[in-house]
């Protein structure tokens, strides 16, 4: 119901019921005078006939003349009674006219207030069957933008059914981009799976010709990176079923480091890199130390995979908001376009190593954000890549 058409409902109501209270109003104060004018007139003839008795059959004469002579019956209080007149008697045309407006007045009133009433329903009914409709068409999928009618009483409805509607196809939207991820995933799995399973074959066909160790160590290690890549994929699918569980406790940031720098040892040993950690006093977030544990390794082997050798550095600071960990090193860096797609699962970079899968930075993405972190990564002004993680206080 728009604006105006609400303002004509309400203006008729209005209307309507001041032309009834009128008429009844009018129809009040009329009976009142008319008592009025008959006691005052019984009072001045009685008060004339007990002062001057010979004019009582003047009044009286005077009294028929101005009735008609209509006289059924007599009171013995009043004077007027007892000479056969009644208060009906003294009730003029003008007066019965005014009953009659009075009336009328009242009958349109009335009349007026039923068309107005109707009208509200059959506005109210055309809203109710709009929003229907609308619901209607939201359920075949065809719906569109719920253009506002006005501010009425089905306003507020209105609202709530359409943020309903914005809210339902949202989730929509986004259980449709889940699927497709999801599917997108499962492809990104056969094609990193076919990998190594293809170079095991091909190990195997060699070694029945030529037994040389060297089609042993090329399946060994074929056979460590499906390890991985199904270890990964475990606790990706546990992450996004949301059925793994961070056991939060104060984890001090330099005990993170340095256990994450203790288990890749041997790998930073086979490729000469050493690890710079220095101690910058006592820190703490709070965090699972196994998982954090994890996501940290990570970072760190793609600064081994990537820095050419060398050193990689950890720093750590703290400050009312958060809790900030460095990790760099003095390779190449990132190539430009590869920076915004880096945390994506298996997106693997121009300069990414022929051992890598693309999961470890997305599996470290999802560990530090499930715990109120966040990361990322961005190329030093003097060479090098970056990682910036912060955990933020609650």
């Amino acid at each position: 119901m728009s604006g105006q058409k609400n303002s004509f409902v309400i203006l008729g109501f209005v209307v309507s019921v001041s032309l009834m209270a009128s008429a009844v109003t009018a129809m009040l104060v009329f009976s009142h005078c008319s008592r009025r004018s008959y006691d005052l007139l019984n009072e001045i003839c009685k008060e004339a006939a007990i002062q001057e008795p010979e004019t009582k059959q003047a009044i009286s004469a005077a009294l028929k003349e101005y009735t008609d002579g209509n006289s059924d019956g007599a009171a013995i209080e009043d004077v007027l009674s007892e000479w056969g007149y009644h208060r009906a008697d003294f009730k003029d045309s003008a007066f019965r006219q005014n009953w009659l407006f009075a009336a009328i007045g009242f009958l349109s009133g009335t009349l007026l207030f039923l068309f107005t009433f109707v009208c509200r329903n059959r506005m109210e009914a055309r809203r109710i069957r709009a929003l229907a409709e609308y619901l209607e068409q939201v359920n075949i999928g065809k719906a569109v933008i719920l253009s506002a009618a006005g501010e009425d009483d089905f306003s507020k409805l209105e609202d709530e059914i359409y943020k309903t509607v914005t809210s339902l196809c949202q989730t929509k939207d986004a259980a449709v981009q889940a699927r497709n991820y999801f599917a997108e995933n499962l492809s990104n799995i056969a094609h990193q799976i076919k990998t190594p399973i293809t170079a095991i074959s091909l190990s195997v066909q060699m070694m029945k010709r030529d037994a040389g160790s060297q089609y042993l160590d090329q399946v060994e290690k074929q056979l460590l990176r499906l390890t991985h890549l199904e270890e990964a994929l475990l606790v990706l699918s546990r992450l996004d079923s949301g059925t793994l569980c961070f056991q939060k406790k104060e984890v001090d940031v330099f005990t993170l480091l340095a256990l994450a720098a203790d288990n890749l040892e041997e790998l930073f040993a086979d490729s000469g890199i050493s690890v710079d950690l220095p101690e910058l006093g006592g820190m703490e977030i709070a965090a699972d130390l196994d998982w954090t544990m994890e996501a940290v390794m990570n970072v760190m082997k793609n600064c081994m995979e990537h820095g050419n050798g060398g050193t990689i550095h950890c720093a750590y600071a703290q400050n009312l908001l958060y809790t900030e960990i460095l990790i760099w090193d003095h390779g190449e860096g990132f190539a430009k376009e590869d920076i915004p797609h880096l945390f994506e699962r298996f997106y693997r970079g121009r300069g990414a190593g022929g051992g890598g899968i693309g999961i470890g930075l997305a599996l470290a993405k999802e560990i530090i954000e499930r715990q109120n972190g966040t990361i990322r990564a961005y190329n030093k002004p003097d060479g090098g890549a970056l990682f910036e993680i912060r955990f933020y206080r609650r």
